[in-house]
């Protein structure tokens, strides 16, 4: 099965490109530091009207590198759109993510991760995974950078951010 994944690349590499609509999309994003014991995960799901139906936040123990964290976010969030919702796209504002998932055979130290997204894309039929800015990504950056403060395990779904969480800016 040939999956359809966009890319927005720039003529000029130095501007940001640009995603024209953030409606029923499932933006993600990871945090990790070298000293945390814990890496960062949190996602976001937005209705067709660019309004947050769901958030999910969860920590784990830190992964081998940022990247090694964000093929585990794409991972967690389709997992939670195949049980929450009908949303096919997605959107990071990691241009080696998509990178990866267009072509996962030139990522051969990612074979194992990659395998398991490969396996979740057969659940969905039009897949689409979106360079997203990161100024347009602040929701789930948020959850993630927080996530990763927690001395604990933390794994939260749910409508809205939850009230033991700070609340992020433009909240």
């Amino acid at each position: 099965m040939v999956t359809e994944i966009d890319m927005f690349i720039p003529d000029n590499i130095n501007e940001e490109p640009q995603v024209i609509s953030l409606g029923n999309i499932c933006l993600l994003d990871g945090s990790c530091t070298s000293s945390a014991n814990f890496s960062g995960c949190g996602w976001t799901w937005m209705d067709s009207s660019g309004n947050i139906q769901l958030v999910g936040t969860r920590n784990f123990l830190r992964r081998e590198s940022a990247l090694h964290l964000e093929v585990e976010a794409l991972r967690w969030a389709m997992e939670n759109m195949l049980q929450h919702s009908t949303c096919q796209s997605f959107g990071t504002d990691c241009k080696e993510l998509i990178a990866m998932v267009k072509d996962p055979q030139a990522w051969p130290s990612f074979a194992t991760e990659l395998e398991r997204i490969e396996t979740l894309q057969i659940c969905f039929p039009d897949l689409n995974i979106t360079h997203v800015p990161r100024g347009r990504n602040q929701t789930a950056d948020f959850l993630a950078k927080t996530d990763r403060s927690f001395h604990r395990e933390l794994h939260f779904i749910g409508c809205s951010i939850p009230v033991w969480l700070p609340r992020p800016p433009q909240v």
